[in-house]
Order: C-alpha cells, then structure tokens, then sequence
C-alpha cells in the first residue's frame, strides 16, 4: 500500500534549564511514564541485585493470570520462605487478590512463594513466566531467580535502574496495581485472623507520590522504585544500593517539576494533519500525548505521520501512525484512526444497489 510522508515541527515555549545532581545511589533513572523517555540517570543499565522491588514482576505475572479472586489455600510451599512476611499459616485461606496485598504493601516473602506457586504450580514455573515477561517488556539486563528477592543464596535477582523503570511503567497499565500500590493501609480477614497491613512506602505520605515498591537485603543495599503525578506529568524514579534513598526519589520529583513543563503535544479533540486530502481529516488519535519538555527542547520537536491509502476502510479503521522526535530520538507513537467512512470508497457495486433497493 502507498504511504503518506508528513512532516511538521511542533514550536513551544522556553522554559528554564536546571541541571539535576544526585550522587549517593549507585545507580538511578528518573523516568518519563508516558513515552519511556529517560529525563534524569547515572548508571541507570549497571547490573546488581534489586532485593523486593522484585515484587514488581510478581504482582504483574499475578495480576496477568487473572486469578485474583480466587479463593488461595496456603501449603507448605511457605515453610521455605524466610526474611520479610506476613506470616500467613499452612490451611489457612486468603483470596489471591488480598495476598497481593500483603506482598506489596509488606513484602511478604511468604506471600511471595504462596504467590508463584498457586498461580504457576511452582516458583520454578513461575520464575519462568518473570523472565519471558521481562524479555518481552524490553528488559534486556534481567534475571530472575527467585518471586520474592531474597539472595542469601549464591545467586539472587539482577536487573537495572533502567529495566526496572520499564516493569514500572508496564505494570502502571493495570489497574490492580496503580490501586494497590497507592493503598497506605489494609484490612483482611481469613479463616484464621484478620490483618491489618500499612505501605512500608513512606513515600506516599507526600501528595503527589502514587506508588512504589521498596526493597533491601545485605547484599544488594536499599533499593527503591516510586511512582509520582503532577501537572499533567508521570514520572517513575527507580534507585539501587542507596542509603539515602527517600531524599533521592524526592530530590529527583523537584527537579522535574522544577525544570520541565508537560505540554499536551497531540489534541484527540483537536487532531488534523496538513496536506491530507485523502481522508478528508476524518482521523483521530484516542489519546491525548503529554510530554515533559525543558528550555533547549521547546523548538526541537518533530512529527512525522505515515498513512496507508486504505481502499475499502471502514469506521475506526486505523490508516497509520504518528511519532514524535527530538532530533534522532524518537519519544512516542500514537496510532490514527479514520472517523467515518467514505462510501464512494468503501462500498461495492452490490453494495450500492441494496442500498438504492432499501431506499426505493
């Protein structure tokens, strides 16, 4: 099919520039949520252990079952878990939903085993689905040993500032977790106690913070992933082997909102393409397009749209793309949707004629 070439350079205004110095993690990224665009980092692709923000893939491989309301008898699987719990009992029952709770909120190992072995049949198993869910999100610097984290073994879970940032950002697709992870206290009760588990993020005691997952173990140090929204703009700071990891993560929030301003670069309300005549602009995109641009940025900014001359295109088609760069980077991509269909284009001969039949 032929291919429409557009090209148009979006112009906004200059804001200040202000650089950001963060130095007592080992590695961090500041991450824009929206387009994946890394804002902030130092040594974000280093390799080292990430203890409990492990937990992350956990939660998505669950969430991804879709067994979340299932009613979880807890066996003995979780005598072999150690270190961090919410000390569930072997015959105890817990909704598998309630137990994603504990894992997040407290970083329950036990949770964790209970967790993998339930929805995969073993942590083996489970440990599987982990590292092809990480091949495909991208994560190419990541290995999984293990659902909870723990390395007090010869071998533990590797990954990066910058892999871990992507995992954030997949899982922020789902619901379950945005709600699970905002969630300062919960209350469960099973057929054995009731619990009530609080966020050992305090993170969320700041207004804009949305999320996170925390982690430590000897060797791997703190190790920390949050999640914040302000003004139009989604971040996700991820932090390894830092003991000043709560400053960081904040410290890094203040420089973005300091220092960028979230322009809506695409309109779904507003959305028109110079030079179609090919669809008569009936095009739409489903989503506005936020992105967090500093002063050297604000004239940089460039679109570039391919449609295909669909012959027989129906309402809600999608015709093409459009993507945005800075230079060489390209920083999102929105499909673009036909809004009503041409008839002269989309109908047949027969077509027509039942048409006139129906109408006469």
């Amino acid at each position: 099919m032929k291919k429409i070439l557009l090209f148009f350079v979006l112009c906004l205004i200059f804001i200040p520039k202000v650089s950001c110095s963060t130095s007592s993690a080992h590695s961090y990224v500041l991450m824009d949520a929206e387009t994946g665009r890394v804002l902030d980092s130092k040594n974000m692709n280093d390799k080292s252990l990430i203890a409990s923000i492990t937990k992350i893939m956990t939660a998505v491989i669950t969430i991804e079952s879709n067994k979340l309301d299932e009613l979880v008898k807890v066996d003995d699987s979780i005598l072999k878990s150690y270190g961090s719990g919410i000390y569930i009992q072997v015959g105890e029952e817990m909704l598998l939903k309630d137990m994603l709770y504990g894992l997040m909120l407290r970083s329950g190992n036990d949770a964790a085993v209970m967790i993998a072995t339930y929805v995969a049949g073993s942590e083996e198993a489970f440990v599987k689905l982990m590292n092809d869910k990480a091949k495909k999100i991208g994560m190419k610097n990541t290995t999984f040993v293990n659902s909870s984290g723990l390395d007090n073994t010869d071998s533990g879970n590797y990954s990066t500032a910058y892999d871990m940032a992507l995992l954030t950002r997949y899982a922020m697709q789902y619901d379950e977790y945005r709600e699970i992870v905002k969630t300062k206290e919960y209350t469960v009760k099973t057929n054995y106690k009731t619990y009530v588990w609080h966020n050992k993020n305090k993170l969320l005691n700041y207004d804009y913070v949305t999320g996170g997952k925390t982690g430590y173990t000897e060797k791997a140090g703190r190790t920390l992933v949050s999640s914040a929204s302000k003004d139009d703009m989604n971040l996700i700071v991820v932090t390894i082997r830092d003991s000043d990891d709560w400053n960081t993560h904040i410290k890094l929030y203040n420089y973005a909102f300091s220092n960028y301003t979230s322009y809506k670069v695409l309109n779904k309300d507003n959305f028109n393409i110079i030079g179609d005549t090919y669809y008569n602009n009936d095009l739409y995109i489903k989503e506005d397009l936020y992105i967090p641009l500093k002063n050297s940025e604000t004239g940089m900014l460039i679109s570039k749209i391919k449609l295909e001359k669909l012959k027989n295109y129906k309402q809600d088609d999608k015709v093409g793309y459009i993507e945005i760069y800075i230079d060489d980077e390209l920083l999102a991509t929105k499909d673009i949707y036909v809004n009503k269909k041409d008839e002269n284009k989309t109908q047949g001969f027969w077509s027509k004629l039942w048409e006139w039949i129906k109408f006469w």
